[in-house]
């Protein structure tokens, strides 16, 4: 099923050198501020004690934080959550205190200084919990990333394989950054997103490398800068479709799950944006630049090119 069909091939890779620039300084940004500032993380992976609350009026995030700092929880972390109104306070662990007497000290604290101030959400996880968890999603992460490796080693070739998990691992980062530098909270459902973008920008890059292999096959005399130009441009209305369908499908998530999906939905709304683009602009140029040629991917067989583009239609590769 096509929208429309583009029949000369768009010169993708004339700009590849420029696209890869602008891919690299966006990826030292993101390491940079995963660095300097760090991930969000929720209670989920740290440990400690997670509070909602809630405003008649907008919220004094300044001075909530201040009655918190006055009850001794110096470490708290304190910030809007959906509106103005609402606010997510994140207490750590202290020994000694249980998490209902925390959560009943801070709560009775923020209704002596704003009597609207009402309890929506109480969570705990203890720190023991959450080290575990962190260490999990990482395994998971360092799974998939090695599955897809020996997938397209397998599929295709290792040239393609560096190139497409390169170019993954440039859309997970970048996620990962635009969560730092917005401190954004990183949760669970996040992490989920996250290995989600990594099985769906490698689809995007399987289809584009498929289109590659099968243009070896017909154009015996197109340079491999052409071939890769006619596999982009032939996939883009595929592309469209696809990544359309599915990105209306994460807004409606985005404008109407509620607080629960949202930050899900933002990192996957980020990895389609960046999986379109690293797969045309990243995968692709990698493989260009790795070298890729006819003889990596054509493993014998006989096939009659009939493709009127080719100008040795008929001949046998």
């Amino acid at each position: 099923m096509e929208f429309f069909k583009i029949r000369r091939d768009i010169p993708f890779m004339r700009h590849a050198l420029v696209f890869n620039v602008i891919s690299l300084l966006t990826f030292v940004a993101a390491v940079f501020f995963l660095f300097s500032r760090g991930l969000h993380l929720s209670v989920e992976f740290t440990g400690g004690t997670l509070l909602e609350v809630s405003y008649t009026q907008a919220a004094d995030v300044n001075r909530i934080r201040s009655v918190i700092e006055g009850l001794g929880a110096k470490d708290a972390q304190v910030q809007n959550f959906g509106s103005a109104q609402d606010v997510l306070i994140r207490l750590p662990v202290q020994k000694g205190v249980t998490s209902a007497q925390q959560s009943e000290q801070v709560l009775q604290a923020l209704k002596a200084a704003d009597a609207s101030a009402t309890l929506r959400r109480n969570e705990f996880v203890g720190p023991q919990v959450g080290d575990e968890l962190a260490a999990d999603g990482l395994k998971a992460l360092a799974f998939v990333v090695v599955g897809i490796m020996i997938y397209l080693a397998i599929r295709f070739e290792w040239k393609f394989a560096v190139a497409a998990i390169v170019a993954n691992l440039h859309d997970v980062i970048i996620i990962l950054g635009f969560f730092a530098f917005f401190g954004w909270e990183f949760s669970l459902p996040v992490l989920a997103a996250v290995l989600a973008v990594l099985g769906y920008s490698v689809n995007e890059s399987v289809v584009i490398f498929d289109r590659i292999r099968e243009n070896f096959r017909r154009y015996r005399k197109m340079t491999t800068v052409e071939i890769i130009n006619n596999a982009i441009t032939s996939t883009i209305s595929r592309t469209i479709i696809t990544h359309g369908s599915t990105q209306l499908m994460v807004l409606s998530m985005l404008l109407f799950g509620g607080a629960t999906l949202h930050y899900f939905a933002l990192a996957l709304t980020i990895g389609i944006l960046f999986g379109i683009y690293s797969s045309v602009f990243v995968a692709a140029a990698i493989a260009m630049w790795l070298g890729i040629e006819r003889e990596d991917l054509i493993k014998g067989g006989v096939k009659k090119s009939t493709d009127p583009k080719d100008p040795n239609a008929g001949a046998t590769v």
